[in-house]
């Protein structure tokens, strides 16, 4: 505010690295949609912290963007007046298309995200449907037969975990019930919510498939405030493997994403 009171003049484009670097890297965040992970969800916190890792290594500098592209002009914007030698976007968002279209004109970015058909340009992820199916077999195989999985499947990466659930599901002949599927935002506060709202309305339940491990400790949370044992009663998987999750009472089983390699 002090800036903009004295009409300091801001550049719009971003700035070179410093002198010695051999190179600079712009992360950037596209805007997320309404149930899509942000800055400070722990796991984008992490795969951040393992960026500037990688990228000290090699004697690189790195940014974090304040732009939040949101539209194909948006993302144009972003490679024609930054000064970086390369991108790296956390997420497609909604973007899929319009990153193929970016891809037909620029090759300097890399996505971190889900594999999506038709792809153009070149994204690194896990294989989420392998990990949504693994997480519910691991339930299965404990006994588990309403299982319950909360997440937004408007975000691809969650989109092809529950594609994961479902699989695993008609695997072991297990009736997909729509009723035990909520849409749930990446943090605790959702997690906590939804699974209010299946006991809310008595809807049976002996396990959690989590989008992510904070909504898996928002759902604990909210089993232990109805009266119920984790895992005795319900039994909760969470997705990502984050450091903070490590403190959860009882341990939260989860399925690992490696943010390093």
């Amino acid at each position: 505010q002090l800036a903009l009171a004295n009409n300091y003049p801001f550049r719009r484009y971003t700035p070179a690295g410093p002198l010695g670097a051999e190179a600079t890297i712009a992360i950037v965040i596209p805007r997320p949609q309404a149930r899509e992970p942000k800055l400070s969800d722990p796991f984008v916190l992490e795969l951040v912290a393992a960026i500037g890792e990688a990228a000290r290594e090699r004697g690189c500098d790195f940014l974090v963007s304040h732009v939040s592209p949101s539209s194909h002009d948006d993302l144009v914007e972003v490679m024609e007046t930054n000064r970086a030698d390369g991108v790296i976007f956390l997420g497609q968002s909604g973007l899929h298309e319009e990153f193929n279209a970016l891809a037909e004109n620029s090759r300097k970015f890399v996505v971190w995200g889900a594999e999506l058909p038709g792809q153009k340009y070149c994204s690194v992820g896990s294989d989420n449907f392998v990990g949504g199916r693994r997480a519910t077999r691991h339930l299965i195989r404990l006994g588990r037969k309403k299982i319950a999985f909360l997440g937004d499947t408007i975000a691809p990466e969650v989109m092809q975990r529950h594609q994961g659930y479902i699989e695993a599901l008609r695997e072991s002949n297990i009736s997909v019930d729509d009723k035990l599927i909520l849409p749930t935002h990446f943090d605790v506060e959702s997690g906590e919510a939804s699974v209010n709202e299946l006991l809310g309305e008595n809807i049976e339940f002996d396990a959690i498939v989590a989008a992510s491990d904070m909504i898996a400790i928002g759902a604990i949370r909210g089993l232990q405030k109805f009266g119920k044992s984790v895992p005795k009663d319900v039994s909760v998987i969470g997705y990502d493997d984050v450091q903070f999750a490590r403190l959860s009472l009882p341990a939260l089983s989860t399925i690992s994403q490696d943010r390093k390699s």
